[in-house]
């Protein structure tokens, strides 16, 4: 049955399809310029823009950027750094959003309170800095996973995830005998996929695009993540051409800087366009969940 929509309503219907589609192409023709532009001849690119003939393009961006053997290595520590961080923040806040849910808990009041305020205040670069040295984390990978691992805003939103959790579930478990334990692992956890996921995306997220905690406590080079790795490319090739005697030297340099700068977008950003579409699912579900309940 067709639904009738007053004069008001198809208006506001309008007026959002074209909200929504101007959303979009805020959106995507970005998005297309960059991977167009990665795509395409140097010296094309510089004289004509933007072209669709195949006879424009070329690879010449990504073969200089996978020419670069830091590039693979940098791409390997940011996964390894990504996945672990993700891991160990969906550990800590997860057990600690499950912990201060139970009214059980004596003193949970005073346990929020802490969390909370550190999301206002903070020691500072200065003060993290040398309580990392002190640890002896500096130079180490622990120095880019430890420090940000405990998300206050991540706690508070299991927290809220498991509050909505039936409590005749629990109840129900542990009239059968189960320790408090297994109604954990076994009961409340394979219903808090959506919550998981949703915090292993933000925490892949933020570690993947992350370079600042790389670069003020990493010095070794075979430890820099893919973001710094692609920062000291980008950096190496915005060298100002009026420095270089060599006219032919800076033409070929200011050719080259445009078209690395786009492919090291792509590159950077691919993993996290691919991966996201298979936590969508759960992305939606979770956030909604966890925020209203």
């Amino acid at each position: 049955m067709a639904i009738k929509h007053s004069r008001l309503d198809r208006l506001l219907l309008i007026l959002n399809g074209i909200f929504l589609t101007l959303a979009v192409l805020v959106v995507v023709i970005p998005l297309l310029y960059v991977v167009v532009a990665s795509l395409m001849d140097p010296s094309a690119l510089l004289s004509r823009g933007l072209s669709f003939k195949l006879s424009d393009w070329s690879l010449e961006g990504y073969k200089k950027i996978l020419s670069n053997p830091a590039m693979i290595r940098g791409f390997g520590n940011a996964v390894f750094y990504a996945v672990s961080f993700s891991v160990l923040t969906v550990v800590v806040s997860v057990c600690a959003g499950y912990s201060l849910s139970d009214n059980r808990l004596k003193g949970k009041g005073l346990f929020m309170t802490l969390f909370i305020i550190t999301m206002f205040f903070s020691g500072g670069l200065i003060p993290t800095y040398l309580l990392v040295k002190n640890l002896g984390l500096l130079n180490t990978v622990w120095a880019v996973i430890i420090p940000g691992a405990v998300n206050v805003w991540n706690i508070i939103l299991s927290r809220t995830f498991f509050k909505g959790v039936p409590l005749e579930l629990k109840e129900a478990a542990n009239v059968d005998g189960a320790s408090e334990m297994r109604i954990f692992m076994q009961v409340v956890l394979p219903l808090s996929k959506p919550i998981v996921f949703v915090l292993a995306l933000y925490a892949f997220v933020g570690q993947w695009n992350s370079y600042f905690d790389a670069m003020i406590y990493l010095d070794n080079p075979t430890l820099h993540p893919l973001q710094l790795v692609l920062r000291s490319i980008l950096i190496q090739n915005q060298v100002d051409p009026g420095m270089i005697s060599d006219q032919l030297a800076a033409a070929e340099l200011k050719r080259l800087s445009e078209i690395i700068k786009y492919a090291a977008i792509v590159v950077s950003s691919l993993p996290l366009i691919i991966m996201y579409p298979f936590f969508q699912k759960y992305f939606e579900k979770g956030v909604m969940v966890g925020s209203l309940k």
